[in-house]
């Protein structure tokens, strides 16, 4: 009974904090249930991707509610995406748990790093054009207190992030909306709070994919991932609210300082060193 509720509460936490910063809790999720809780990785992976629609169901929906994703930028990207997952989730099945190991520890420094630069990105002034072309949209800034315009640029581009998010996600079960974010933001030209809530729309579609790969070949443990994807679906409920409130710069930098920990030991562990 204590196992279960440890495993909820992983979920909580990773819930509310992916949801607030669109990465989808994968991060966090994983590296917690392999390191702390003795859950082999490729299940691990197989839980978190589950976990993962859970979040963006119960994000995205407040953030849809809110007419903060661009449901027609996501759609479009989603393409690529929903591809590269199907492929990641066949070859991470196929890994060694060593290998998969590393390579996740290493995505995860990554993403550390970018957690705790961003809010560097989080101050690019939105573009306002008369023309917001096809893929284009506005939104209302609580924080702001005005309405945002934004124009999508460079789409090409955007695509192929999008691939390589969705492989990396069908791969190592996360998200993916680390690549994401920082790809519509920087070179897209989206505003970061609309990229974010466009992500956490995007990251259930991808995980739908990438799971089918893993309930194919028996890594989905109900015992693991119902906990899991309660805790994930209430902390992505409450991440959801607060992230309307909230503003996340010295939540990226925290969460940054607690991924490149994790990631660390996720290395270590790939090479038979236990640090605890």
């Amino acid at each position: 009974m204590t196992h279960v509720i440890y495993l909820a509460l992983v979920g909580l936490v990773g819930g509310t904090f992916g949801s607030m910063v669109g990465l989808g809790g994968g991060v966090f999720i994983i590296p917690a249930l392999t390191l702390f809780l003795g859950v082999p990785i490729h299940q691990a992976i197989a839980a978190s991707l589950v976990a993962v629609v859970a979040t963006s169901t119960t994000a995205a929906a407040a953030y849809v509610r809110n007419d903060l994703s661009n449901m027609r930028l996501g759609m479009t990207m989603e393409t690529m995406t929903v591809t590269g997952a199907l492929i990641g989730g066949l070859v991470g099945a196929s890994l060694s748990k060593g290998v998969l190991s590393a390579v996740f520890g290493g995505v995860m420094i990554v993403v550390s790093i970018y957690m705790g630069l961003r809010q560097r990105t989080a101050q690019l002034p939105p573009i306002d054009d008369e023309d917001l072309g096809t893929l284009g949209a506005s939104y209302y800034d609580r924080n702001l207190d005005c309405a945002v315009r934004y124009k999508v640029r460079r789409l090409p581009l955007g695509m192929v992030a999008s691939f390589i998010a969705g492989n990396v996600s069908g791969l190592l079960g996360v998200g993916g909306g680390f690549l994401k974010v920082p790809a519509m933001v920087l070179f897209m030209g989206v505003p970061v709070r609309a990229a974010v809530s466009t992500s956490s729309f995007m990251i259930g579609v991808t995980a739908c994919a990438g799971s089918v790969i893993y309930f194919a070949r028996g890594l989905v443990d109900p015992v693991v991932t119902v906990p899991v994807v309660l805790g994930v679906t209430a902390g992505a409920y409450l991440g959801s609210r607060l992230a309307l409130r909230v503003k996340s710069s010295l939540l990226a930098v925290t969460l940054s300082v607690v991924l490149f920990v994790l990631s660390v030991q996720m290395i270590l562990s790939a090479a038979g060193i236990q640090v605890r």
